[in-house]
């Protein structure tokens, strides 16, 4: 597959295999999206979240942009508070979920990959 570069503010559709979600953000940048790989950037509007989930085969990592980006894990259970410039990595199979600090709106580029990749919702 020919990779898809720069589709700019672009939000969730439903039948949209690289933009749908069962939730809705503020924004959705996709920066590049190949066989095993995608770029996003997401912006969490105030007390927006990305919800607990996790993906079979791929890593995500997470680069703040704006704001204070928080990334909470399960198994191991972490909390990861991202100031502009810094990252975190989450491997494939652990529950993880991602919202600004004390609801407030950030931005974040995420990596994903490499593998195929899937959104398996997590019970809360």
């Amino acid at each position: 597959m020919p990779p898809v570069i720069l589709r700019a503010n672009t939000k969730s559709k439903e039948g949209d295999p690289i933009m749908s979600r069962p939730y809705e953000i503020e924004g959705r940048d996709c920066v590049l999206h190949a066989d095993g790989l995608r770029v996003q950037v997401l912006t969490l509007g105030p007390g927006e979240m990305v919800p607990w989930h996790y993906h079979s085969t791929v890593a995500d990592i997470f680069v703040a942009v704006e704001g204070q980006v928080v990334v909470e894990t399960r198994a191991p259970a972490a909390r990861h508070e991202l100031a502009p410039g810094e990252h975190c990595v989450v491997p494939a199979k652990t529950a993880h979920m991602v919202t600004g600090a004390a609801g407030e709106r950030c931005r974040f580029t995420i990596v994903q990959g490499v593998g195929k990749y899937d959104y398996m919702p997590c019970p809360l």
